[in-house]
């Protein structure tokens, strides 16, 4: 272990952060966020507010000559009364692209949640620090992806060589939207998440506006999408309108287009692709609002479950099989006058067959096997030569 005068602290900043829209200062150190300000002060509650504080495709990014890393965090860990212990959010270390190290961090601060209630309670914890020893003494890029489903607060970061920015103005910046899929639930580590996996292959720096539970067309997502300076952009969307039940067929299309159009605003050519929901038996044809199987939970397992009524879409409630109808009518239908604008459907990167094979888990969310699955269908399907996002890598 180096002694404390060998190590180099190195201010947390904008300029070593990618995957961020913003970055706050704390009284202890940085915490990101993946909505700016502005936005935050809009929700209407806190699922949206723990979402985009998880920093699901957030890293620090720099070049060093380094062989020892060390990053003091304060995590915030959720608990959820009655069930299964949550994965430990894990830290994926990457040098020159390639996985170097993982760690997960102890101690920190913790929510427990009872779901029976709706109550929460939290506990302060005290500061951990992830380590990375034994790395190559050359020169490289070093890539520290924060954990996708626990909200960190970097506290200070220290190496036994100085950094470097790292700079690479040839890649492009693909800016996506979608659920708690997109952000990654189910994945086993934060470099493993679907769209880490495909912004990999396709050679692009990921901006991830994966928002569990709460993928709802909300105006102040377009909006921060729109000010957000991006080469390629996707948009997820369908699961969480079906499961939190918040609007009928009428809404959806409305604001759908008001959803796009801002985002047309401020991205008026860029290649712009609509992603429909990926197979989930549970909502194919029954409407929401979903839940949570308590059944399941006093077994110790956490499962979830399609609350609504089939019949009732012939009124206007949404199904994620009425959901890709419409989408595909929408983009059919507005891309007479947006060439840019594309659609594929869910179902091609993971479908009824699929789900025979890699069954979700909990019935809603993937695993880190369906995560590598989607990831590359969704990278051979728009990063190849003649698709949506092609181009120079």
């Amino acid at each position: 272990m180096h002694s404390q005068s060998s190590w180099i602290t190195t201010e947390i900043s904008e300029d070593i952060v990618r995957g961020a829209l913003e970055i706050e200062r704390t009284e202890r150190g940085v915490l990101t966020h993946r909505l700016p300000a502005t936005a935050r002060t809009q929700f209407a509650d806190g699922q949206m507010a723990m979402a985009q504080s998880q920093p699901s495709g957030v890293r620090l990014v720099f070049r060093t000559s380094a062989t020892s890393i060390e990053l003091d965090t304060l995590p915030t860990k959720m608990i959820y009364t009655g069930a299964p212990p949550r994965p430990q959010g894990v830290y994926d270390l990457l040098v020159d692209g390639e996985l170097a190290g993982q760690a997960s961090a102890t101690g920190g601060n913790t929510v427990t949640i009872d779901m029976a209630t709706g109550t929460a309670q939290r506990q302060s914890g005290p500061v951990s620090i992830i380590r990375f020893a034994e790395l190559p003494a050359r020169s490289k890029t070093v890539e520290i992806w924060l954990p996708h489903n626990e909200t960190t607060e970097l506290v200070a970061l220290r190496t036994d060589a100085p950094l470097e920015l790292a700079v690479d103005t040839k890649r492009r910046v693909w800016l996506h939207h979608g659920s708690s899929i997109s952000q990654g639930s189910g994945a086993e580590s934060p470099s493993g998440t679907w769209p880490a996996l495909a912004a990999s292959v396709g050679g692009v720096d990921l901006i991830n506006l994966g928002f569990s539970g709460s993928a709802l067309l909300d105006q102040y997502t377009a909006r921060a999408m729109r000010d957000t300076s991006a080469d390629l952009i996707s948009i997820k969307m369908g699961i969480n309108l079906v499961n939190s039940d918040v609007m009928r067929l009428r809404a959806f299309t409305s604001a759908m287009h008001g959803f796009l159009d801002t985002v047309r605003d401020g991205h008026p050519v860029a290649p712009l692709l609509v992603v429909s929901p990926v197979y989930c038996p549970i909502h194919e044809d029954t409407p929401g609002p979903g839940a949570f199987d308590f059944d399941a939970l006093a077994r110790g397992e956490m499962r979830f479950v399609a609350t609504g009524d089939p019949a009732e879409r012939a009124s206007g409630k949404l199904t994620l099989r009425s959901i890709r109808e419409e989408l595909a009518r929408i983009v059919t239908q507005r891309s007479v006058d947006d060439p840019n604008l594309h659609y594929v459907d869910g179902c091609d990167l993971y479908g009824a067959a699929e789900n025979e094979e890699l069954p979700l888990p909990d019935q809603l969310h993937p695993d880190a096997a369906t995560h590598r699955l989607i990831g590359e269908r969704f990278a051979q399907r728009v990063f190849a030569d003649g698709d949506v996002f092609a181009g120079e890598v």
